[in-house]
C-alpha cells in the first residue's frame, strides 16, 4: 500500500504546475547568479576571453551596448590593468514569467578590485538584473546598480 501511495503522490507531484516554476525559478536564479558574476569579473591578463564571457552571458539591449562598446572597453581595461572578481553573496528572484521568458533577479555582490599596482581593494555593489529565455538558457537583458539607501 505505501509503495502504491508513494507512486501515486511522485507521478502526481512530476505534473505538478508549481514544482515546474520552481524548477524555472532555481535555473533563472543560477544563471542570474552565474552571469552578474560574469560580468562583475575580468583578469587584465585574459581580456578577450572575459569581456567575450561578458558577451556570451548577455543578450537583447544590454549585448548590444556591450557589442558597441567592446573596443573601448578593451583599452580601457588594458590601459589601467585592473582586474576584479565578482562574487554574488546573495541573490533572489523577484519576478518571474515562465510563458514570456523573462524574469527579474536582485543581487549582493562583493567585487575584488586588484589594479595594476597597489593595493587590492573590495567593494559591496547591489544589482538588480532583467533576464529573457533564450535557447541558448537564460541570459542577462539589463543589469543595473541599485543604490545604497534605495528601495
Amino acid at each position: 500500500m505505501l509503495c502504491a501511495l508513494s507512486a501515486w503522490s511522485y507521478a502526481d507531484t512530476r505534473g505538478d504546475s508549481a514544482l515546474g516554476y520552481a524548477k524555472a525559478r532555481d535555473t533563472v536564479l543560477a544563471a542570474g547568479q552565474r552571469d552578474i558574476t560574469r560580468l562583475n569579473t575580468v583578469d587584465a591578463a585574459h581580456l578577450d576571453r572575459d569581456l567575450g564571457g561578458w558577451l556570451d552571458a548577455t543578450t537583447g539591449p544590454l549585448h548590444d551596448q556591450l557589442s558597441r562598446t567592446h573596443t573601448a572597453d578593451t583599452a580601457a581595461l588594458k590601459a589601467s590593468g585592473t582586474s576584479t572578481r565578482g562574487t554574488v553573496t546573495d541573490a533572489a528572484v523577484t519576478e518571474l514569467d515562465t510563458r514570456a521568458g523573462t524574469a527579474k533577479v536582485i543581487a549582493t555582490v562583493q567585487v575584488r578590485i586588484a589594479p595594476r599596482s597597489g593595493t587590492a581593494t573590495t567593494d559591496r555593489k547591489r544589482f538588480e538584473a532583467g533576464l529573457s529565455r533564450t535557447p541558448d538558457g537564460w541570459k542577462l537583458t539589463a543589469l543595473t546598480a541599485v543604490p545604497v539607501g534605495a528601495s
